[in-house]
């Protein structure tokens, strides 16, 4: 079976940008997805489309089908009062809402009036390398379809990569979600 739209592939990948490996699901369970939902990094699910299980590959993908390029505009200063009651430090991440609606910002750097916050995701701008090994591709169950991802043994997620990947800022796709509330699916999906 080859991957495809709706398809679910499992995958070990090493991503890496400029010689230095950024996430890895090797030793891990292998990150799985279904095809075709946005979760992966554009140019990484494309080049998986039509992969078998056993295929194993390497890829550079550039920035524009990663995490885009930097936007300067993203970076802003905020009033320190916006924090109050946290000791807000630099490399620290919070949610915040914007224009474009809820996003993950960085705190780059903090001084007595203000904090300043980058709401770029941490990889924008590199081109990254990978290295991917498919493990598995089987079809969808009505369920995980429903809801938008894959589902495992007793209701767990088998992405937990945090560095190639898409929704969330987070890397190879994980949200990091461990159990689905199938009533409303609790995964913000």
């Amino acid at each position: 079976m080859k991957i495809e739209q709706n398809k679910v592939a499992s995958i070990h990948y090493t991503v890496s940008s400029q010689g230095t490996e950024l996430d890895s699901s090797i030793g891990k369970e292998p990150l799985s997805y279904i095809a075709g939902h946005g979760f992966l990094v554009p140019g990484l699910e494309n080049a998986l489309m039509g992969k078998a299980a056993g295929d194993q590959f390497e890829l550079e993908v550039v920035a524009d089908e990663a995490y885009g390029q930097r936007d300067d505009n993203l970076t802003q200063a905020v009033p320190k009062s916006m924090f109050e009651g946290i000791e807000v430090q630099p490399g620290m991440q919070f949610r915040a809402s914007t224009d474009a609606g809820e996003q993950t910002v960085m705190v780059l750097e903090v001084n007595d009036e203000e904090v300043v916050v980058d709401g770029n995701h941490p990889l924008a701008g590199m081109d990254l390398f990978f290295s991917v090994s498919v493990e598995d591709v089987r079809d969808a169950t009505e369920e995980e379809l429903a809801h938008g991802h894959v589902h495992g043994q007793g209701g767990h997620h088998h992405h937990d990569g945090e560095c190639c990947g898409g929704h969330g800022g987070e890397c190879c796709g994980g949200g990091g979600h461990d159990d689905c509330d199938h009533d409303g699916c609790g995964c913000g999906h």
